[in-house]
């Protein structure tokens, strides 16, 4: 776990907007210390791998279908939902997030084609294989930096932190996004 905690660490850059602020080097810091050991947990990688292997063959169709059931789901709840919720993985990174002290704000695993394998919270689409959080650690091993953003629904200043889940080789074979509440991050 150790030499993929050092690769994943290894590989951080920020794709942002490309100008720096303040809050460039905190998030460089936690992403390289903390987030890296959390994206290389055995049970985050594990749990991508089984999926990977579920959806060996889906295609962009399923995926559609998916999402749109998901999209769908998100404010009643249903069965995809209550199953992603309740996935053993999901259970850990709700507990991962109640212990930052509300550093973090959401975390979500992806496997390798955008989809949703466990999150903290319901997140608001079920693929996002179409969205930079994704592509960028995915396609290009490296750690995807949003902006810093005010959040509506929280009314905070927040970035997303996207990593790339790795296997024993170093390769991605999925990602992983925090949400990350800066105003706690920098106190």
């Amino acid at each position: 776990m150790k030499t993929i905690i050092t690769a994943i660490a290894a590989t951080l850059m920020f794709s942002t907007s490309g100008f720096a602020t303040e809050f460039d080097a905190p998030l460089q810091a936690l992403a390289s210390s903390e987030l890296a050991g959390i994206a290389a947990k055995p049970e985050i990688v594990a749990a991508v791998q089984a999926q990977n292997v579920q959806h060996a063959e889906i295609g962009q169709a399923r995926i559609d279908e998916l999402d749109a059931t998901w999209r769908a789901e998100t404010g009643a709840g249903g069965a995809l939902v209550n199953a992603t919720l309740g996935k053993d993985l999901s259970v850990l990174l709700r507990k991962i997030q109640e212990e930052s002290g509300g550093i973090y704000t959401e975390i979500f695993v992806m496997d390798n084609v955008g989809l949703n394998v466990a999150q903290s919270s319901v997140t608001s689409d079920y693929w996002q294989g179409d969205e930079a959080k994704w592509q960028v650690p995915f396609n290009q091993n490296t750690a995807h930096f949003g902006d810093v953003e005010l959040d509506q629904s929280t009314q905070t200043y927040q970035s997303q932190i996207s990593l790339p889940v790795l296997n024993e080789a170093g390769q991605p074979i999925g990602a992983v996004t925090f949400g990350v509440n800066i105003e706690m991050l920098m106190q």
